[in-house]
Order: C-alpha cells, then structure tokens, then sequence
C-alpha cells in the first residue's frame, strides 16, 4: 500500500507541486506555502526536532513517513530526509493513502 503513497508524491513531483530538502522545506513552512511536511522516519533528532518546532509554530501538518532513501526514491532525487506538499488536493489524497497505510 505505501508504494501508493510514493507514487502520489512521484507525481506531485511532476507538478511541481512540492519541495525537498530541509532548506527549501523550512522555506515553504515559513512563507506558509506547505501544506503538509513529511519527514523521513530515519532523520536525525535535531531534523525532526525542527520540523516539530517549525511546522507547530506555522500551524502546517506533520508526518514522519518512511525512509529518507525512500522518500528521494520517490522523487527521482538522492535521498531526502524533509518534503513539503504545497498543492491541498495532493494533501488530502497523501494523508488518505498514508491513513489506509498504517492501519
């Protein structure tokens, strides 16, 4: 089920619908253009600590979601450990995807 998730960011990716990386992440947070941030469940502390801190700060969702290997796999990128969702109908369409996941 998660290849459907990863799938789904391929084509945000496409659309140019998202950022990666910390830096241009913590951009899209603060010029409030993230819709939703996704970090990699192998981040370091301090990277998760940040996006906690930040996206709390700017009212943006959260979700720690699979590896930062996976997450560049997704993207045709090196590995990503940071990606923010700036479109909200690939918002809902992820965090339905990520829901149907985990359960």
């Amino acid at each position: 089920m998660n290849r459907k998730v990863y799938s789904l960011l391929g084509l945000c990716q496409r659309a140019s619908r998202l950022v990666s990386g910390e830096a241009l992440t913590e951009k899209a947070v603060k010029d409030k253009t993230a819709k939703l941030v996704i970090i990699a469940t192998d981040s370091s502390d301090n990277t998760k600590k940040l996006f906690n801190n930040i996206c709390y700060t700017h009212n943006v969702k959260l979700i720690e979601f699979g590896t930062k290997e996976e997450l560049g796999n997704a993207l045709g990128k090196p590995i990503r450990a940071s990606i923010a969702v700036t479109d909200e109908g690939f918002v809902k369409s992820i965090e339905k995807k990520i829901e149907q996941f985990v359960k």
